[in-house]
């Protein structure tokens, strides 16, 4: 299956969006790089509020420079002038071009992932973290071994800071995302 979009055109760096952000959320917009991406998650809110909430998110990766997508379906993310659609919709065809990225906490789910033809696989809980209390981390060599000869799809994530990416570049990972990273100075 042919990708929507080549990989070289993805952020290499995203945050991706919850409820805990609070008003943190446009901080953290503000700290992404240039050409960063942002995943547009907040699964909790009524769909209005998710959608207003979701506007005033493009507004700004719109005048930063960011990539945008919205977890949920490419369906969904073209109506809402998303870049990209985050989630494991079986759907591959959308009416215009989108980066498509799914969650892998486990091999199946990568492989799942790959046969959907998606661009990037976000592979997590890599840390402990806030998001996932209680879920086993899988630390840089479970997720090796998980990802094997896919590092250049698979964005890091769960308990990510910049310091830790750093760490896990010689490991010939390429790509990462936080949510708490991008509320604090690290």
């Amino acid at each position: 299956m042919p990708r929507r979009q080549p990989r070289r055109s993805c952020p290499a760096v995203f945050l991706m969006t919850d409820e805990r952000l609070g008003d943190g959320l446009w901080t953290a917009l503000e700290r992404l790089p240039r050409g960063a991406g942002v995943v547009v998650r907040h699964y909790s809110l009524p769909s209005a509020v998710r959608r207003t909430l979701f506007e005033a998110v493009r507004r700004v990766a719109r005048r930063r420079g960011l990539v945008l997508l919205l977890a949920g379906s490419p369906r969904e993310a073209v109506a809402w002038r998303a870049d990209g659609a985050h989630g494991r919709s079986p759907h591959r065809a959308a009416t215009r071009p989108l980066i498509r990225t799914a969650p892998a906490h486990d091999r199946a789910d990568w492989i799942q992932a790959q046969r959907a033809g998606c661009d990037l696989i976000f592979v997590s809980p890599l840390f402990a973290t806030r998001s996932h209390p209680g879920a086993v981390p899988l630390g840089h060599v479970r997720a090796g071994l998980l990802i094997g000869a896919g590092r250049d799809r698979a964005v890091l994530l769960g308990g990510m800071t910049r310091a830790r990416f750093r760490a896990l570049r010689a490991m010939g990972f390429g790509r990462w995302a936080a949510i708490d990273a991008w509320g604090a100075v690290n």
